[in-house]
């Protein structure tokens, strides 16, 4: 049971014997004291006097007189214009720090029985992975261990999109100009290889539409004529009808973005139960979609394309198949969601794609409702915002965008040089450094994307992420350190930590009401599919923590009942930091 649960009991119970009749409901609601007034947690009297026929003053001193005599949790109270502030004991505090050390993985919750599927990535197989997918998968894996911690079974997906013109367009430029190129003959990333060529098409493809239009052509006349688009739709014809020679070509440059893909997710550590492949999937909802002709969800047109008329549910007309019967994403999404619910029966389907779809799946929950699948209301749109760079937004097509593997690399250099000019791993052999290198670098990168709420666009500056005297993720990895830097001298000394009946300091009790709230931290943010609030929660316990160590002794304190429930304290800290650090996919080390 959590604090609030507790006082709202307690305060309960109040009501009901002094004024014999059971609080309003939704009367009860506490929450966190103010900073200037003195107390843990406050409730509003406000509710209270329609039974009370007092003033919310009154009626809160006698309250507070009423908890204060029964409940030993209850060191004192105050009212300040009709708010009753509590103010919870240090044995109270002490018995929570108790607690804490006999439950095993504190704060994660026991099995729910709940099934929920997260399809994150999507990446498509014509360019690498780029800053923009990184902000992607560690939103879908960081959300996945956080439903996980909640104590949901969770199925990560992936479903790679590797047909199409932009496919094509990789293929044909390969064609044209690739002499036989392989990423073993060029010494490169599979993916980088072909996003190359991607780009070569389309600084051709402009080339040929600046012509068309010297000679007279419009835009759009010349964006359809350039014969660079002509042959890759040609191209994405013979992809179609099967033609032999295209297929091996796809098969061939895909297998090599494939393998690039797989290197990107090692490093970035994030990892699927099952990738879908838009080959295989693109089809399945023709047959959804013949449902929901039959059934008069949609509609036939004369040129023989199919529609669904949205516009009384505040939508627009939405175009499911093709007049020549081939299908569109919202087709291919409605037959992987049924595809998907058949293999895994979830509870709740979550999408992780950038807020430029927001309309996308609003469209594609409505659809599977009217199509009669009473699951649709699990599938749930996590909508993140777009990441911008000081010089502005990415380009695939122009090559402007920030590589996934180079920002990677990036960011454990500058943990290198970083580390290296404040010496703080001069005491560790070289190839432990290079093993910290790489966890601190990919420790501030993903700490730093992940502490922004997903909702927000954010601006990614490298140089700021890497700080370890701020919010970032080697402040808190290096306080990790150097708790189990203590630890380690503790054991040394053969000194035990255990709960004991010394007194918890104004400063402990400031540390232990910070980690009572990890469960509830946990929880508010596996409801609201939040890791930026668990890394939030993190920095502030490890900054509080900091405060403490400068101004607490542990191994220096003469009294050894005091010693041993300080190390007991140190303890929990770490623990919670290697959990909320775990749930973001960033490890922390053990010294540094």
């Amino acid at each position: 049971m959590n604090v609030e649960q507790l006082l709202s009991n307690k305060l309960a119970d109040a009501i009901k014997e002094i004024y014999g009749q059971p609080a309003p409901q939704g009367a009860l609601q506490l929450q966190a004291t103010r900073k200037e007034f003195e107390g843990d947690l406050t409730a509003m009297m406000f509710p209270l006097v329609k039974i009370s026929r007092r003033s919310p003053e009154q009626t809160g001193e006698t309250v507070g007189a009423w908890l204060k005599e029964h409940c030993a949790e209850v060191a004192s109270v105050n009212v300040v214009k009709g708010f009753l502030n509590i103010k919870l004991s240090a044995e109270f505090w002490h018995a929570q720090l108790q607690h804490m050390a006999a439950t095993a993985a504190y704060g994660v919750c026991r099995a729910s029985g709940k099934t929920v599927m997260v399809e994150y990535s999507s990446p498509n197989t014509n360019k690498p992975l780029h800053l923009g997918h990184i902000r992607n998968n560690l939103l879908g894996y960081s959300v996945s261990r956080l439903l996980e911690a909640n104590g949901h079974k969770v199925i990560k997906v992936n479903l790679v999109n590797d047909r199409g013109i932009h496919i094509c367009k990789s293929m044909l430029a390969w064609q044209k100009w690739g002499q036989g190129e392989t990423p073993e003959s060029a010494g490169k990333k599979g993916d980088h290889l072909v996003g190359n060529y991607y780009v070569m098409f389309d600084k051709a493809y402009k080339e040929q539409q600046a012509a068309l239009k010297a000679q007279g052509k419009s835009d759009d006349e010349a964006a359809k004529q350039a014969p660079a688009i002509r042959q890759a739709q040609e191209m994405l014809r013979k992809w179609e009808q099967g033609d032999r020679d295209t297929v091996a070509l796809w098969r061939t440059m895909n297998s090599w973005v494939y393998a690039g893909f797989e290197a990107t997710y090692k490093r970035l550590g994030v990892a699927f139960e099952k990738i879908y492949y838009e080959s295989d999937t693109y089809l399945l909802g023709k047959k959804i979609v013949e449902e929901g002709l039959q059934k008069g969800v949609f509609t036939r047109h004369d040129d023989g394309s199919v529609w669904v008329d949205l516009t009384n549910d505040g939508l627009d007309q939405k175009l499911l198949l093709r007049a020549d019967g081939t299908s569109v994403y919202i087709t291919q999404d409605l037959g992987t969601a049924v595809q998907r619910y058949a293999e895994y029966p979830f509870e709740e389907l979550i999408y992780v794609v950038g807020n430029e779809q927001d309309y996308h799946f609003q469209v594609l929950k409505l659809l599977l409702k009217k199509l009669g699948y009473t699951w649709a209301d699990t599938i749930y749109h996590l909508s993140y915002g777009m990441v911008e760079l000081p010089a502005g937004k990415m380009k695939s097509r122009e090559g402007t965008v920030v590589d996934a593997d180079d920002l990677m690399e990036e960011m454990v250099e500058t943990a290198r040089k970083t580390s290296l000019e404040l010496g703080k791993l001069n005491d560790i052999p070289a190839d432990e450094q290079e093993r910290l290198f790489e966890m601190l670098g990919m420790g501030a990168l993903k700490y730093f994307i992940l502490k922004v709420d997903p909702a927000k666009t954010m601006l990614f500056n490298p140089k700021e992420s890497i700080d370890f005297n701020g919010n970032t993720g080697p402040f808190i990895q290096y306080t990790h350190a150097r708790i189990k830097s203590v630890l380690r001298k503790a054991a040394a000394q053969r000194l035990e930590a255990a709960i004991s009946h010394a007194a918890l300091s104004e400063r402990e009790v400031e540390l232990v009401k910070r980690m009572v709230n990890f469960p509830e931290t946990l929880q508010q943010a596996g409801r609201e599919h939040s890791p930026a609030l668990v890394a939030n929660y993190t920095y502030e316990l490890a900054k509080e923590f900091n405060q403490y160590y400068h101004e607490v002794p542990v191994l220096r304190e003469p009294d050894a009942s005091t010693k041993a429930q300080r190390l007991l304290l140190l303890q929990q800290v770490a623990g919670i930091i290697k959990t909320g650090m775990g749930i973001l996919g960033i490890d922390v080390p053990e010294r540094m």
